[in-house]
């Protein structure tokens, strides 16, 4: 299937530009599967909501997936590219830096919570070239709402040392590969203890840890799209479908079917 490139310069979600006085714009864009949005930053904040479909975001050394009624923090002028996975109805929510929601310069995924889901839902009605008290409002309780969500990352942090990348490389293509952390030691040219030590550095996480997020990147798309939860632990390593689902549990506090759903 074709890749559709979708350049910056056509993908302005029909959205004004929030200012100071307007901090916050709502849009909303239907996309399908394989469409692409460069890499590509803007000064301010976008909060986009994933009302359903799967996407991911490249930004700050790291790929971001998120699920169906998740949405992702992308702080403003970080640069990030867009890859749609599953068909999408997306909710940006442009946000004016000085009024960014949360602090620093991390992306983050969070769980809409269900009056954060209403808030975005009663913006929608409202005709943003005329502002009213009650939109103001809204976009008040919404900017305050977003930090108060619990965050659900599945976030796969990239390397750059050439060793490490070619191990993760590896996984990302196979994520179902069973090797241990010492057959791929023999396979990319640095001893075990070695790469315990780049994992922890350049990853901030272990061997293990990492391996399960490529799993889980991998494993949203497949679950989105209905494929038998028997099929998708098997593809990837899983012993069993309940050993998927229970480390599916251990990470989001919920089966994949209520995650999903």
């Amino acid at each position: 299937m074709p890749i559709h490139v979708v350049k910056h310069t056509q993908f302005n979600w029909d959205c004004d530009f929030p200012t100071e006085a307007h901090p916050l714009t709502m849009s909303g864009r239907d996309l399908e599967a394989d469409d692409v949005l460069l890499p590509h930053h803007h000064p301010w904040g976008q909060f986009t909501y994933a009302m359903q479909g799967v996407m991911r975001v490249d930004a700050n050394h790291s790929s971001w997936i998120v699920p169906p009624q998740r949405a992702i923090w992308v702080p403003p002028d970080v640069v990030h590219g867009v890859t749609i996975l599953e068909n999408t109805r997306l909710r940006p929510l442009c946000i004016h830096a000085s009024r960014s929601p949360f602090p620093g310069n991390d992306c983050k995924v969070v769980e809409v919570s269900s009056l954060l889901r209403e808030l975005m839902a009663a913006l929608e009605q409202h005709d943003q070239h005329e502002q009213s008290g009650r939109e103001r409002l809204l976009m008040e309780l919404l900017l305050d709402e977003m930090p108060r969500c619990a965050e659900r990352p599945v976030r796969v942090p990239l390397p750059t040392d050439k060793r490490l990348k070619a191990l993760c490389d590896a996984l990302i293509a196979d994520p179902g590969a069973e090797c241990t952390l010492a057959d791929w030691a023999t396979q990319v040219g640095a001893s075990e203890r070695t790469l315990t030590r780049l994992f922890e550095r350049e990853l901030g996480m272990g061997f293990g840890h990492w391996r399960q997020q490529v799993r889980l990147a991998h494993a949203a798309p497949l679950i989105a799209r209905g494929v038998p939860l028997s099929q998708v632990a098997a593809e990837l390593g899983y012993a069993s479908q309940s050993a998927f689902s229970a480390m599916f549990k251990k990470t989001f506090g919920c089966s994949p079917s209520t995650f999903f759903g």
